[in-house]
């Protein structure tokens, strides 16, 4: 059967882009070719292969497969072919596969297993979803460890002091690499941001957090047995010390994966039952700084453009850790960088090296903190500075200094909403007149999470359900998420940014001479046309870039 003329019969490509797909073939079946050039979708192209060859197609989405027959086949097969047995009947398995003419793997699976073997067409990316799903990332290297381990081991009521060597040797053998290396691949792969490995009294749990939000990955059980050889094996990629099991360690990783290079930030922690770790991905190749990609809105990004655009003084971003408070710095940096001025960064740790600008890393142990790094910098001849974040009084007391001296400078400080910035710079003992004075403008920031344009629908809420403070007259239309294959059924993908933007006047100045609380400059701020945080996100909601649960969900600290 010649595949290109099933599909050219079916009308899903014409003879042209059937000779384009010819010429790029190299080896590969033409259905793959015209796939790969997006002429056709997968989904169309199996569909047209089980018609021709008598097969059944399959939707595997929320497919739920029988884990008994499940257990009975050879997990390192399934994988190594990307086969996945399904349901028995008639003393025949149907197994889902995206590739039929691949009867060499039927064969193998049906004689390792026992057998008969039905084939049925799914997407590829399906199959595996759902390989990993039952059978759980890095589920074949799992078996081969398995298969290591000797049943005559005994196991000790209490742990046993390890030769540093042996610990070594048995974080370092192939398969605890490959598995630890699938972890983070997978990680990538869901565009994840963290990775949390935690231990518990049976067992280890794996999750990742995607768009803000934690997410189980499913493992096999057995992981458990290697726990102690990968939180070996991170810390011998993190420079750690592997001997040490009672104390916190901070470590970091460069990696590079699909030619892209990854920083993985560790943070290990013992733990009642183990070392508790903590990856922070930071994939560069996804990072692009700047301030049309961060999600402010026309007239709060000119009024963001016209403070980072000042000689002099002090800039504030606010917000929770994870906000993206340091990724709008790079892209204000970024937005007036040029060769006739001076930045400097001090920050811990160097989350992103970009060109054009001097950083420093703090080493708090030797003495170059925030503090002191901002006065050496002075003397470095800036035009432009990065605090990484203002934690007391004396980095505090010194971006002031900076900003006096002629200085524009940029930091992060930890509150709730612009208007705290103030109320927290006096609480760590600057003099109220020196923050007013010096303080242009404060940013705050969260994010949330974007609707999936796949799959988002339209739709008439209650009046009930619509929140009191959502500004009339609504729009005309409402959208909500639903979940598809693209956003892995969340309803939801990507983030963008929600803001507040403080400018410090007069008014802003005599009430903190004052020492007025935070809820009075707020409430100035107000009346004088600061849109809030939430303000910002309903009109995200009229948009349609976001739900009603999203905002309301991540700015219900802003309705008081």
């Amino acid at each position: 059967m010649e595949i290109g003329e099933v599909l050219l019969r079916r009308g899903l490509i014409d003879t042209e882009q059937m000779d384009m797909a010819r010429q790029q073939a190299n080896g590969k079946r033409i259905d793959q070719i015209v796939v790969e050039m997006g002429l056709v979708s997968e989904e169309e192209a199996l569909k047209a292969l089980a018609e021709e060859l008598g097969l059944r197609y399959v939707e595997l989405k929320n497919f739920e497969v029988d884990q008994e027959l499940l257990s009975e086949f050879p997990t390192t097969a399934i994988f190594r072919h990307s086969l996945l047995p399904l349901s028995r009947e008639n003393g025949r398995v149907e197994v889902a596969t995206s590739d039929p003419f691949d009867l060499e793997a039927l064969d193998e699976l049906s004689s390792l297993s026992g057998f008969r073997l039905e084939p049925v067409l799914a997407r590829h990316s399906d199959v595996i979803e759902l390989i990993k799903k039952n059978l759980g990332v890095g589920g074949d290297t799992i078996n081969e460890l398995v298969a290591q381990r000797t049943e005559e081991e005994v196991e000790l009521l209490e742990e046993l002091e390890e030769v540093d060597s042996e610990l070594a040797g048995e974080a370092q053998a192939a398969s605890v690499i490959r598995l630890v290396n699938e972890l983070l691949i997978e990680a990538l792969d869901q565009v994840a941001t963290d990775v949390h490995i935690e231990p518990k009294e049976k067992g280890l749990t794996i999750r990742y957090r995607i768009d803000g939000m934690l997410r189980v990955q499913p493992v096999p059980p057995e992981i458990n047995h290697f726990f102690p050889a990968i939180v070996t094996r991170l810390k011998i990629m993190s420079r750690l010390n592997i001997a040490e099991k009672r104390l916190p360690q901070d470590g970091r990783i460069k990696l590079r994966i699909h030619g892209r290079e990854i920083d993985v930030r560790v943070s290990i922690i013992p733990m009642i039952h183990g070392e508790g770790i903590c990856m922070r991905l930071l994939d560069k190749g996804r990072m692009v700084f700047d301030l049309k990609n961060v999600g402010l809105p026309d007239d709060m990004a000119r009024m963001f453009r016209d403070l980072v655009s000042l000689p002099h003084g002090i800039i504030l971003v606010t917000g929770p850790t994870g906000s993206g408070k340091t990724s709008t710095l790079y892209s204000a940096l970024n937005e007036i960088k040029s060769p006739t001025t001076k930045m400097i960064t001090v920050e811990d740790p160097v989350e992103y090296q970009m060109d054009g600008i001097s950083q420093i890393q703090m080493h708090a142990k030797i003495g170059l903190t925030f503090a002191a790094g901002l006065r050496s910098i002075l003397r470095h001849d800036p035009d432009v500075i990065l605090v990484g974040e203002i934690r007391d009084g004396e980095t505090a007391e010194a971006a002031i200094q900076a900003s006096l001296t002629g200085h524009l400078v940029f930091s992060t400080l930890h509150t709730n909403d612009a208007a705290g910035a103030f109320t927290r710079l006096i609480d760590m003992g600057v003099e109220p007149y020196l923050a007013s004075s010096t303080v242009e403008g404060v940013m705050a920031q969260r994010l949330v999470r974007r609707l999936c344009n796949k799959c988002k629908e339209s739709y008439t809420p209650d009046p009930d359900d619509i929140p009191k403070d959502f500004p009339k007259p609504y729009p005309e239309q409402f959208y909500r998420p639903v979940g598809c294959r693209e956003c892995r059924d969340t309803g939801y993908a990507g983030r963008t940014g929600v803001f507040e933007i403080l400018l410090t006047d007069e008014g802003i100045r005599e009430l903190c001479v004052e020492r007025a609380s935070s809820a009075r400059i707020r409430n100035y701020g107000l009346e004088h046309g600061m849109i809030t945080l939430r303000q910002c996100g309903w009109r995200k909601v009229a948009e349609g870039v976001t739900s009603i649960e999203e905002v309301d969900r991540t700015t219900m600290g802003d309705l008081n």
